[in-house]
C-alpha cells in the first residue's frame, strides 16, 4: 500500500477515534421536557446579611410565604415582566425576541418567576442591619414598598419606590433599564432621626430548585458565573451543593472577598442573571446552597455604611437579565464591566472559539444568512491553513512520483524490514519528503471541529438560526429523513432519538458521506484486504455517527471536505499526478477476481502410476 493511502487511513482513522472519544465523553444530552403537574416552590427561608460588625456577615431571618402584592408594570423594546413591589423583587420577566420553540406561536422564554411557581428564579435587593437595627428597621424580602407616582418602568421612564420605616430611616429606591437586558437599582437612604445606623446594602439572585431545563452536558458550563478581581469562576449546580458548611451563611457556601471589579450570577446555555455591583469598589461575593429549602443564591454585599443624624447615603448596583448575546454583552464590556464576555463558555479552546465566532458573527451581519456564513468561515479557515495543506499534499504528491523507486527498494530489501525503513527513510531524505506530512491538514481540523462545534452548540446566535428550506435551525440536528425520502411521502419522519431515527438519517449526513466518500476516491483503495475493507465503510460511519450534531457543524464539515477535494485534486495535477477519480470509483463496485493459489517452486512431482502416461 502507497503511502498516500497510508496518510489518508490514518488520519480518518484518527478523526473516527476522536469523534468516538468524543461521544462516549459528552452524549448528546436528553432534551428536558418540564413536567406541567409538577408541584408549585413554597417560600423557604432566605438567609439576608447582618452588619453587625466592620465585616459582612449572615444571620437566618425566615421570611414568610409571599402573598400577593401589587406589581409594577416592566415593558422595554425588549423584556415584558413586571416587579412585585413586596421586597421590589425583579421576578417576573420574559424576553420578547426569543420564543420557546421555532413556532411562532409558541411562548416567549420566560427568565424570572415569582415565588410561588415552579422553578422560581428572581433578584432581591436590600440592606443588612447593623448596630442597634434589627431586620424590622431596613428593607428586604417582605418590605411593602410604596411607587412614588404611576406609570411603567422603560427605558424612557425609571420608577422610584419609597419605604419608611418609621424609626427615622427612609429609604427610596429607583429602578431604571435600558433597551436591551440591563437593570439599574439604585439605593439611597437618608437618616432623619437622631443617633447614627448602620447597615449595609446587599443584592442576591436565588434559584429555587434546580433550572427545568438543566442539561448536565459537561460540555457546557450552567450554574454560577463570576470574575472576581480578574479570575473567572465557574461552579456547577453540584459543586455548590457540595461547598463546605458555613456556620455564618447558615449554608454550603464559598464566601470571597474582592478588592476590586467583578461581577457574579447564575447562567444557563442561553440565558443569564448576573449581578455587577459598582466596578472599581470593595465587595464581597457569596455563592451559597440553603439545602433545607434547595435554594441556590449568589449574593454581592457592599460594606458597612454609618449613617449620622441628618446624612444620607446612595449606592448604585445593576443586575443584567437577559439573553447572552455576544454583542450586547461585548458593549457592556467595553463600558467597564470587566471580563464579562467570559460569561459565554468559550470553553477549553477558547483562544480558537472566541476569534471563530468574532468573523462567524461579522460574516453573518454581511452576508444575513447563518448557513451561509459558515460555509464562508469554513473558505476563511482552510486559506489561513492553505500553506500548510499546499505543503502537505506537495509531500504526498512527491510521494506518489516516488512509488517506482520504492518498489525496488521493497525487492533489494525483500524480508529484511530493517533495511527496508533504512532505505526508505534514506530516500525521503534525500528527496526531501515528509511522509507523514499527509496528517498534518487533520490534526490542525481536529481543535478547529470541537472550537466550532463549542460556537455552535453554546452561543445563541446560532439558536433557531435559519439556512434554506427545511433547515431552520443550525444548532440542532438535520430534520429530514430518509424515512419519507426528505418529505416526499405523505408520513412524518421518525420521532428524534427513535430506533428508525438512527438508521434513516437526513440529507446532510448523507451528503458528508458522499463527500468523505469521494474524497478518498483521488487515490486507489489500499490492496491490503482488511485496510481497504476499513477504508471503504469509514465515511458511511461517519454518516451515522454524526446524525445527531448540529446541522451547522455537518454543514462545516461537507464544506470543508469539498474544499480539501478540490485543493487535492489541483495540486496533485500541478505535480504531474492526475488523479483516476472515475477509475478509482468504478473499481469499487467491480467484483475483485479470485487469486490462484501460488505454485511452490521447491514441491517434488508425484510420482506416476505404474501403466499410465
Amino acid at each position: 500500500m502507497d503511502d498516500n493511502n497510508k496518510n489518508l487511513i490514518l488520519a480518518t482513522a484518527l478523526s473516527f477515534l476522536v469523534i468516538l472519544v468524543w461521544f462516549v465523553l459528552f452524549p448528546p444530552p436528553e432534551p428536558v421536557t418540564p413536567d406541567p403537574a409538577a408541584a408549585p416552590v413554597a417560600e423557604a427561608p432566605l438567609t439576608p446579611p447582618a452588619a453587625a460588625t466592620d465585616a459582612a456577615a449572615t444571620a437566618t431571618a425566615p421570611a414568610a410565604a409571599v402573598p400577593a402584592a401589587q406589581r409594577l408594570t416592566i415593558d422595554t423594546p425588549r423584556l415584558t415582566g413586571s416587579i412585585s413591589l413586596l421586597g421590589a423583587r425583579i421576578d417576573d420577566l420574559s424576553l420578547k425576541d426569543y420564543r420557546v420553540t421555532l413556532d411562532p406561536a409558541s411562548a416567549n422564554v420566560r427568565l424570572l418567576s415569582p415565588v410561588g411557581q415552579p422553578n422560581a428564579y428572581y433578584a432581591l435587593y436590600g440592606w443588612a442591619p447593623g448596630g442597634s437595627l434589627g431586620f424590622e428597621d431596613v428593607p428586604g424580602a417582605n418590605t411593602e414598598w410604596r411607587l412614588a407616582g404611576g406609570g411603567t418602568l422603560s427605558p424612557e421612564t425609571p420608577v422610584t419606590l419609597t419605604w419608611d420605616n418609621g424609626k427615622g430611616l427612609v429609604f427610596t429606591r429607583t429602578l431604571a433599564v435600558d433597551g436591551d437586558y440591563m437593570f439599574t437599582v439604585t439605593d439611597q437612604v437618608q437618616n432623619t432621626g437622631t443617633a447614627e445606623a448602620r447597615l449595609a446594602p446587599y443584592g442576591i439572585v436565588a434559584r429555587h430548585g434546580l433550572p427545568a431545563d438543566l442539561r448536565n452536558f459537561f460540555v457546557l458550563h450552567e450554574g454560577v458565573v463570576g470574575r472576581i478581581d480578574g479570575t473567572l469562576t465557574e461552579t456547577k449546580y453540584d459543586d455548590v451543593a457540595d461547598l463546605p458548611l458555613v456556620e455564618r451563611e447558615a449554608a454550603a457556601a464559598e464566601v470571597v472577598e474582592a478588592t476590586g471589579s467583578g461581577w457574579i450570577g447564575f447562567t444557563d446555555k442561553y440565558w443569564m442573571t448576573t449581578l455587577i455591583p459598582e466596578q472599581g469598589q470593595p465587595f464581597t461575593a457569596v455563592t451559597k446552597h440553603v439545602a433545607a429549602a434547595d435554594i441556590y443564591q449568589t449574593e454581592v454585599r457592599r460594606p458597612a455604611v454609618t449613617l449620622a443624624p441628618g446624612a444620607s447615603v446612595t449606592v448604585g448596583q445593576q443586575l443584567f437579565a437577559g439573553a447572552k448575546e455576544w454583542e450586547t454583552i461585548r458593549s457592556y464590556q467595553s463600558a467597564g464591566i470587566e471580563g464579562y464576555v467570559d460569561s459565554i463558555d468559550w470553553g477549553w479552546f477558547f483562544f480558537l472559539t472566541k476569534p471563530i465566532f468574532a468573523v462567524l458573527h461579522w460574516l453573518n451581519a454581511l452576508i444575513g444568512n447563518m448557513g451561509l456564513a459558515i460555509i464562508a468561515l469554513t473558505f476563511v479557515l482552510k486559506l489561513i491553513v492553505l500553506p500548510l495543506a499546499y505543503k502537505s499534499y506537495v509531500s504526498m504528491a512527491r510521494t506518489k512520483e516516488l512509488q517506482p523507486e520504492m518498489e525496488a527498494i521493497k525487492e533489494r530489501a525483500g524480508e529484511d524490514k530493517a533495511r527496508l525503513q533504512r532505505e526508505m527513510m534514506q530516500l525521503y531524505k534525500d528527496r526531501k519528503v515528509n511522509p507523514a506530512a499527509g496528517c498534518l491538514p487533520i490534526l490542525i481540523q481536529i481543535p478547529i471541529f470541537f472550537s466550532l462545534y463549542k460556537v455552535i452548540f453554546v452561543t445563541i446566535e446560532l439558536r433557531h438560526a435559519a439556512f434554506f428550506g427545511w433547515l431552520q435551525d443550525l444548532s440542532a440536528p438535520d430534520t429530514s429523513s430518509l424515512f419519507n425520502l426528505f418529505g416526499a411521502l405523505p408520513w412524518a419522519a421518525p420521532e428524534p432519538g427513535s430506533i428508525l431515527a438512527l438508521i434513516f438519517v437526513g440529507v446532510l449526513p448523507i451528503l458528508l458521506g458522499i463527500s468523505m466518500w469521494l474524497q478518498q476516491k483521488l487515490n486507489p483503495a489500499p490492496t491490503d484486504p482488511a485496510q481497504a475493507m476499513i477504508f471503504a465503510w469509514m465515511p458511511w460511519v461517519f454518516m451515522f455517527m454524526l446524525r445527531g450534531f448540529a446541522s451547522g457543524l455537518v454543514l462545516y464539515w461537507i464544506t470543508n471536505n469539498v474544499i480539501t477535494f478540490a485543493q487535492q485534486y489541483i495540486i496533485m495535477r500541478s505535480h504531474g499526478h492526475t488523479p483516476d477519480l472515475f477509475g478509482n470509483i468504478r473499481s469499487t463496485f467491480q467484483r475483485k477476481p479470485k487469486e490462484a493459489p501460488a505454485a511452490n517452486a521447491n514441491a517434488k512431482p508425484k510420482p506416476r502410476a505404474p501403466g499410465k502416461k
